[in-house]
C-alpha cells in the first residue's frame, strides 16, 4: 500500500501537520468507519468519516464521527439549502476521483463546500480518510478545517 496518495500530497502542501496510519481494510464491514475504528484502536468519536452528499442538487462534503449518522435537514441548513440527500456511490467516485471507502476530504478531483461536524473540534486529533481504503491520517481537526476551508456546523442526527 502507497502511503502516498492525492490526498496526503494535498496536506503536505497546505502544510498540515499529520501522521499516516494503515489498517486492513475489510470491504465486507457494515461500517467502514466503525472497522477502521476498531482496527486503529481508537474511539469512533475521533476517528471521522468523509462522505459525499447533495444540498439542493449542488455537491457538498460532509465529515462526522464514523458512530454517527448526518441529519439531511441539518445538513441543508449548513449550507442554507431546503434539502439534502446522500450521493450515490459511483457519482461520488466520479466527482472526487477516491473510491467509496478510500473517499477522503483532501485532495479530491473538485474541491466542493466542505462541512465538519462540530462535535469533532473537541479533540486534540482526530482520524481522516487518507485517500485509499485502509489508509488514515491523524491530525488536528482545526488544522483540517483551515485546509479544507470547511465551515464546522452540528449536522449529526
Amino acid at each position: 500500500m502507497s502511503k502516498t496518495t492525492r490526498a496526503t500530497q494535498a496536506l503536505a502542501k497546505a502544510g498540515v501537520s499529520f501522521t499516516v496510519h494503515t489498517y486492513d481494510y475489510d470491504p465486507t464491514a457494515d461500517r467502514v468507519g466503525i472497522q477502521a475504528a476498531e482496527a486503529l484502536g481508537e474511539d469512533p468519536a475521533r476517528v471521522l468519516k468523509t462522505l459525499m452528499a447533495e444540498v439542493d442538487g449542488k455537491p457538498v462534503c460532509v465529515i462526522v464521527p464514523s458512530d454517527c449518522e448526518v441529519s439531511m435537514k441539518k445538513l441543508a441548513s449548513a449550507f442554507k439549502g431546503k434539502s439534502a440527500n446522500m450521493m450515490k456511490p459511483a457519482d461520488a467516485e466520479r466527482l472526487t476521483g477516491f473510491v467509496v471507502g478510500g473517499i477522503s476530504p483532501f485532495g479530491q478531483k473538485k474541491q466542493v463546500p466542505t462541512a465538519i461536524e462540530e462535535a469533532a473540534l473537541v479533540h486534540e486529533a482526530v482520524y481522516m480518510n487518507g485517500g485509499q481504503r485502509g489508509l488514515q491520517v491523524r491530525l488536528a481537526p482545526r488544522d483540517a478545517l483551515t485546509a479544507l476551508k470547511a465551515i464546522s456546523a452540528s449536522v449529526i442526527a
